[in-house]
């Protein structure tokens, strides 16, 4: 493929855009549906618009090939996301004001390179450090609303349930990390393996009656944008990309527009410590990519 730094970033920008509204679709379409409700039908959207790209990219036959070479490898991976990441997002989400769950989401990286020293046996950098410091200071500015040396979370579990989805993404992008497979194909496998999952988890804890045309609207775009689309924009734009680093960079645009939208559309105030966690957070992740 040709590279064209201007195609990456219309590219790029367009994944962050997507990615920029979710925060603000997860909040309204919890007002119709459970999170695992949402996790289902997102899922089957994502899993549907998925299929469609592969067939469209010629990839269906490796849909097959790759999960007959480790079917147990996708059925973990379709375990961990998107059943359980999603589940568990979404429940903070519910649990937490839209900024919070959002911004302590974006902690993921870091607790990769936490996760990356006992599993692939990575050493910790000095930048590495700075980092992980720097974002967890954040994350405990926000999941505190500033008031640090009472410790007073509004939701406990909401803030343990955010962590606790960086440590189940951080864990799907370490165990992809040495899959040879086409990316697209691999993700289109982790959410068909994941669909059954889904359901008899809605089936057991929850009410497979769906009704909410909000519900469904909501949980459709969540599973076109946040799970798919948004996906397939950001690998072409990496395709494209004649600097990576430049397009990379983009990506820290996503969590203060989403703020706004969050502020304008659902009304949220936005709290100044969520401001200044957040930028903690988004410090500590450029240190960390710095070499």
């Amino acid at each position: 493929m040709i590279k064209n730094q201007k195609t990456a970033t219309l590219f790029a920008l367009l994944a962050v855009l997507m990615w920029s509204t979710v925060a603000t679709a997860f909040k309204v379409t919890l007002i119709y549906f459970s999170a695992l409700q949402m996790s289902l039908v997102a899922s089957l959207a994502s899993s549907a618009v998925l299929l469609i790209i592969c067939y469209h990219q010629g990839k269906i036959n490796l849909l097959k090939d790759s999960f007959l070479k480790a079917p147990y490898f996708y059925l973990l991976m379709g375990a961990i996301n998107p059943f359980l990441y999603y589940s568990l997002l979404f429940q903070a989400y519910d649990l937490l004001p839209a900024q919070q769950a959002q911004s302590l989401n974006y902690t993921w990286a870091i607790t990769l390179s936490l996760l990356a020293v006992p599993v692939l046996g990575q050493k910790l950098r000095k930048n590495d450090v700075i980092a992980i410091t720097l974002g967890y200071l954040g994350a405990l500015i926000i999941a505190t609303k500033g008031n640090l040396l009472t410790l007073d979370f509004e939701s406990p579990l909401g803030v343990g349930l955010a962590l606790l989805s960086t440590i189940l993404w951080a864990c799907y992008w370490i165990f992809n990390s040495k899959n040879e497979a086409d990316p697209i194909a691999s993700l289109s496998l982790c959410f068909l393996c994941s669909l059954p999952m889904i359901f008899v988890a809605v089936l057991i804890f929850d009410d497979i009656t769906m009704t909410s045309w909000q519900g469904w609207l909501g949980a459709t775009y969540i599973g076109l944008f946040e799970m798919g689309l948004a996906f397939v924009a950001w690998l072409t734009a990496l395709k494209y990309a004649e600097s990576t680093s430049k397009i990379s960079n983009l990506i820290f645009i996503s969590p203060f527009v989403s703020l706004l939208l969050l502020n304008v559309i659902i009304g949220e105030t936005i709290y100044p410590a969520t401001i200044i966690g957040l930028v903690l957070i988004i410090v500590g992740l450029f240190i960390q990519k710095k070499n």
